[in-house]
């Protein structure tokens, strides 16, 4: 018997401008050239890499940069560090940047700071690519945390430069900042989350709460992922994370409920459209 449920997409979610940005650009060189070099997941998504590799894009990592040559090499959103720009140029390769501006700029800080001498910390995950990047403007001298409590053993100068990846929590920023202050430190504060997630929190709480369930869809890696879906669980307790089509659960839902379908900046509308008649098809 069909469950006959009401379902929603956010008109909202899906890619932020940066990650559509690359793979436009990717597009066009795999449409004039039949394949393309791209450093790391172009998106932490894994059904977008997948859709994107059938049509010639060849993911590689930062090992097997120094082996190629005279060749095109497509830089994602999150950026790179300066030692991938000096590999290239040794090597005839052609970068196509599509650094997110917002990352673009936040690195140009960082290194500004760090050319003045200052201590930095960045609050952001370890080994993620943005990450790496931003550290690579410090020559990997910024200390990196994703929790405060990584601090606690830390012996910290009595001043330095707070600075904080794209796609974090605006309010945990503020609260590890608050807190660092309370520990008497002297803190300089950058907020450079970009605003295009840190805005969809409220928006997404409100979506939310509107559905009996909510299915938020987006790949593992993603860390903006990890947060947004903290927001949706936190406005509805029946919301579930899934990241592909065989994750549905259909047990969880019953006859004519209403659900609400959204995602991160990087899960593409494409697949919250195949959840959606998945559900229907219920």
């Amino acid at each position: 018997m069909s469950k006959n449920l009401q379902v929603t997409i956010d008109k909202d979610s899906g890619f932020c401008f940066g990650v559509v940005y690359a793979i436009d650009m990717a597009e066009e060189i795999l449409e004039e050239d039949g394949y393309l070099y791209c450093l790391g997941d172009i998106v932490h998504n894994d059904e977008e890499v997948a859709r994107l590799k059938v049509k010639g894009l060849r993911i590689i990592g930062h090992e097997a940069l120094p082996n190629l040559q005279n060749e095109k090499v497509l830089i994602r959103a999150h950026g790179e560090a300066p030692e991938t720009y000096q590999i290239a140029l040794e090597n005839n390769i052609t970068l196509i940047d599509a650094s997110c501006p917002v990352v673009l700029k936040l690195q140009n800080r960082i290194k500004t700071s760090h050319d003045d001498n200052e201590k930095i910390l960045i609050f952001g995950k370890h080994g993620h690519a943005e990450v790496i990047g931003l550290q690579g403007q410090t020559n990997n001298q910024a200390l990196v945390f994703q929790d405060i409590s990584e601090l606690d053993e830390v012996e910290l100068p009595p001043s330095f430069t707070l600075y904080s990846q794209t796609t974090k929590s605006v309010d945990k920023f503020y609260a590890i900042k608050d807190e660092l202050i309370n520990r008497g430190y002297e803190v300089k504060a950058n907020d450079t989350i970009c605003r295009q997630v840190s805005n969809r929190y409220e928006d997404l709480g409100d979506f939310a709460r509107q559905y009996d369930k909510v299915l938020f869809v987006s790949g593992k890696k993603s860390s903006n992922g990890k947060v947004l879906y903290d927001v949706c669980k936190a406005a509805n307790p029946d919301s579930y994370f899934i990241s592909a089509l065989d994750e549905i659960d259909p047990s969880i839902f019953q006859e004519q409920e209403t659900v609400g379908i959204c995602g991160a900046t990087s899960t593409p509308m494409w697949l919250m459209k195949e959840v959606k008649q998945v559900l229907e098809g219920l």
